[in-house]
């Protein structure tokens, strides 16, 4: 049981942290939206889209091998040798793939930047760092490190903040943005590097086991690349068929959907590595009552939020962006929303093909969905707009859960059959739709009536959960046993 109570603090931390990253998304949107013109606005995403790929393909799968096979390292020379073979790697791969940006900077920013090749240079080196800096936060997550872990993920998230919209603000555009990421960027490599070289020393690695990494990561390239095209190449499409000014009707709306990943973000973080130490221990009740327990509360604060953000899109979207993008956007949000339930459910139940190392299967998944994505894209975004990449999304994750629900039923030894009871996600559905009508009848308008009504809704819902025992007297305790001690 301490063992539970340790992992869901964790929890907690990861998830307060992903909560105010969240809120900066939301804050910078205003900031840029509002002194940026629309089309340097659907730049600024693009180049967010762009850095989100880079990393998930000359990584080689690397952060997760990481995680997976260092999670239990119990010497100083075995950490050692396992960080910086793939730490090596890394810096050759990104620099390779950061110095080919660099060159084809005229013809990447025709096509994808309005023609900006100065944004597209500085981009390549965003992108290593990148790059890097995420195989140094995936340090701190292998080893748990959860309070050095949100306290960098915090100061990042500040300093990005205080960086790209001071620069911003100051006048210097959309060169002002990228150069706020990279200053950020630089500032963090630095800060990471001298923390883990402090904390493990440094050593010249052998390449012991690399070839062990790379059997494991590189089938997961293809999941990465894929799920990448399934979430985000849609603006890239968007702004090919239709230009950079539909990118940015396009962002502020999704990204408002999308806020529901932070409640499956530090789920995604913590899993990994708490259920290859409950798996290698062949501690298979830990690790059921982790997915029980992870399913079970992200839906709980899911579902209710996709019944609010929908119904709510286009009033938040008009105080956060501008009337103009809110017209435009707001009815992205409801689909994008959806899209992050079915995929943090994914990112759950997905643990278990983790733990089997059956990385393989999921890479297939993505690529099928991947294409299926694309080819709709470009049936729908002609004729439907912005709309069609959001219905596409939808579709594509939707194939994807169903796939690999059914491929663990059927092929894992760890099966979803692992005493889920459907009827105790039933409360959380009834009492979320009971919202509805609280939420049409107020019709709020403006940030104070908004926020009273999300209270009050949150309020209304808790009450409905624990009427209808969503759950239960046990984990109430549970939960308060665990703030206390």
């Amino acid at each position: 049981m301490a063992e539970f109570h340790r992992f869901a603090r964790q929890i907690g931390l990861i998830g307060i942290t992903n909560l105010i990253i969240g809120l900066s998304g939301l804050i910078l949107i205003p900031i840029l939206t509002k002194t940026l013109s629309i089309e340097e606005y659907g730049i600024y995403v693009q180049i967010l889209v762009t850095i989100n790929l880079v990393p998930g393909i000359v990584m080689l799968g690397l952060p997760y091998t990481m995680v997976r096979f260092l999670a239990g390292a119990k010497t100083r020379e075995e950490i050692q040798e396992g960080y910086y073979s793939i730490a090596v790697i890394t810096i050759v791969t990104a620099g390779l793939a950061s110095v080919a940006l660099f060159i084809l900077a005229e013809p990447i920013s025709a096509a994808l930047f309005d023609g900006q090749t100065i944004i597209t240079r500085i981009l390549a080196l965003v992108v290593f760092l990148e790059c890097i800096n995420l195989l140094q936060f995936n340090y701190f997550r292998t080893f748990q490190q959860i309070k050095r872990y949100s306290s960098l993920l915090f100061f990042k998230t500040c300093l990005q903040l205080i960086m790209v919209g001071g620069l911003v603000f100051a006048g210097y555009g959309i060169f002002g943005a990228v150069m706020g990421l990279f200053i950020t960027d630089l500032t963090l490599l630095l800060i990471m590097g001298v923390l883990i070289v402090s904390g493990i020393g440094f050593t010249i690695p052998k390449f012991t086991h690399l070839r062990e990494y790379l059997s494991f990561g590189l089938p997961t390239v293809p999941g990465n690349v894929s799920s990448w095209v399934v979430n985000s190449s849609d603006r890239y499409m968007i702004g090919l068929f239709l230009g950079t000014a539909y990118v940015g009707y396009y962002a502020p709306g999704y990204t408002l959907g999308n806020i529901i990943h932070m409640f499956v973000a530090p789920l995604s973080f913590m899993l990994p590595a708490v259920l290859s130490k409950y798996y290698d221990e062949k501690n298979y009740q830990g690790v059921q009552t982790v997915l029980q327990y992870s399913l079970k509360y992200f839906l709980m604060l899911a579902v209710p939020s996709f019944v609010g953000l929908s119904i709510l899109s286009k009033p938040i979207l008009t105080i956060i962006s501008t009337p103009e993008i809110a017209q435009n956007g707001y009815l992205i949000t409801p689909f994008t929303a959806l899209c992050a339930i079915f995929f943090g459910v994914y990112a759950i139940i997905f643990q278990i093909l983790i733990l089997e190392k059956k990385t393989k299967i999921t890479a297939t998944v993505w690529i099928i969905a991947a294409v299926i994505n694309f080819g709709l894209n470009l049936v729908l975004i002609p004729y439907l707009g912005i709309i069609g990449a959001a219905v596409t999304t939808l579709i594509s994750f939707v194939f994807v859960l169903v796939i690999i629900a059914y491929i663990l039923n059927t092929k894992s030894q760890l099966t979803l059959s692992y005493n889920i009871n459907i009827g105790t996600f039933f409360p959380i559905l009834f009492a979320s739709i009971l919202m509805i009508p609280v939420l049409l009848f107020l019709q709020p308008v403006g940030i104070v009536s908004i926020m009273l009504t999300v209270t009050l809704c949150a309020i209304i819902y808790f009450i409905l959960i624990f009427v209808l025992k969503g759950i239960t007297k046990e984990e109430i305790i549970f939960f308060r046993s665990m703030i206390i001690r």
